[in-house]
């Protein structure tokens, strides 16, 4: 079991903790709402959290075009 941290867009595998190294409390999930906790977190049935988040690179991309906020994915 672990938390996996992905990037939504490119999907990039950006860091993976061992449940037994951290508590998902102490990651302050607990501070999302409902909401923010449904876009961005997802539960496996091996017992994995995923934590879709953004890298860097995609980061830069949305900055030098805003647009791209309004995509689901905007990587082709």
């Amino acid at each position: 079991m672990a938390i996996v941290y992905q990037c939504r867009h490119c999907k990039q595998r950006l860091a993976a903790l061992a449940h037994e190294q951290v508590n998902a409390n102490d990651l302050g999930l607990q501070h999302l709402s409902e909401q923010e906790r449904l876009e961005m977190i997802q539960l496996h049935e091996n017992g994995d959290m995923q934590v879709n988040t953004i890298c860097e690179h995609c980061q830069e991309a949305i900055e030098l075009h805003p647009h791209y906020h309004e995509l689901e994915s905007f990587l082709q």
